[in-house]
């Protein structure tokens, strides 16, 4: 270590470089960098740095091969090129050496590498539902991996929902673009659409505005669906609902042999549930409700309509069928067609 360096702490740092970052980038952008830098944050609390002046790059190595193989090579990649740009400010502020971005290692990445093949299928998401309607009945946690199943929609599209939004009689959600309050849709107004509820989850959304649900409101004076003590629940904390709910060891055995339950991090502590292996994010939960919908033989362009995705980038990244599963829907609309 130099002794022109300057001492600290990853989180200061990873707070830093966020805060000079904003207003450069958007909000949603931001926000994902920051996400790109929590498990930097995990690892040097499990190696006992709490000085970012004692990352050297064989510290860089190991960070790599602690990530390798837990996750898809293009998640890592945007990991460690996230990396790379925060260890350029730390280095101009002297709490790292100088060029020491250059000695992150980054993955060899394949053309289909961009094609992310990681979905929740339909049997464990019954799974996972059945677990919490018996545990957790109209939760909180219930509720967003209801509407995101039987929805496919965006994490941003859920973040968005007020309680207006919800029509029971219908029922429906309403999507709305609104980026001068804060919940812009990704497409704008071509993501505005009304998506149709099936009874049965209407149910459980009434009974968790009935029992659950904080009634506040935001800066904007509107209510939110999805609501927490403080206001509007954040998109952090989605993804935190869904990573802790689609751990396999909420609803049935651990799958992972080799681990002891009583010392598995994600299996104790909510905040570390994504770093289980066989969790999943909201996005996969969208490729899977795709997928699930597909397989019902719902005509690919009711499914784009619905989950607000073309035609085209359905087909390439959200369809995940198998050869056999693609078999058997063509058999079953050979047959209403003969």
């Amino acid at each position: 270590m130099s002794d022109d360096l300057q001492p600290l702490s990853p989180e200061e740092g990873v707070e830093m470089y966020l805060d000079l970052r904003e207003g450069d980038v958007s909000e949603t952008t931001l926000m994902n960098h920051g996400y790109r830098l929590n498990p930097f944050l995990d690892f040097c609390e499990e190696h006992d740095i709490d000085n970012l002046n004692d990352v050297t790059g064989r510290t860089l190595y190991k960070y790599y091969s602690y990530k390798k193989g837990a996750i898809k090579p293009v998640t890592l990649d945007n990991y460690l090129t996230t990396l790379r740009v925060a260890l350029d400010l730390w280095a101009d502020i002297d709490a790292v050496e100088e060029g020491l971005r250059e000695k992150v290692p980054l993955p060899n990445l394949k053309p289909q590498d961009d094609v992310r093949d990681r979905v929740l299928r339909g049997d464990r998401a019954k799974e996972i539902l059945n677990g919490l309607d018996t545990f957790n009945y109209a939760s909180r946690d219930h509720v967003i991996m209801l509407i995101l199943w039987h929805t496919g929609m965006r994490t941003g599209s859920i973040y968005s929902l007020d309680v207006d939004d919800y029509d029971p009689e219908e029922p429906c959600l309403k999507l709305r673009h609104r980026p001068e309050e804060g919940t812009p849709l990704k497409n704008e107004e071509n993501g505005e659409r009304d998506v149709s509820l099936s009874h049965p989850v209407a149910a459980v959304i009434d009974d968790y505005l009935a029992k659950n649900h904080y009634e506040v409101t935001d800066e904007y004076g509107r209510e939110p669906l999805i609501s927490s003590s403080q206001g509007r629940l954040s998109k952090g904390a989605y993804r935190t609902s869904i990573y802790a709910v689609t751990r396999p060891c909420e609803w049935g055995a651990c799958p992972h042999a080799e681990v002891d339950p009583d010392d598995c991090r994600p299996a104790d502590r909510r905040d570390k549930a994504s770093r289980c292996p066989s969790t999943v994010s909201p996005h996969d939960i969208r490729r899977g409700a795709i997928t699930e919908s597909l397989n019902d033989g719902v005509p690919v362009e009711i499914v784009s309509e619905r989950m607000n995705v073309s035609v085209d980038v359905l087909d390439k990244h959200y369809d995940k069928r198998t050869h056999r599963e693609r078999m058997e829907v063509r058999r079953r609309v050979l047959r209403e067609v003969r």
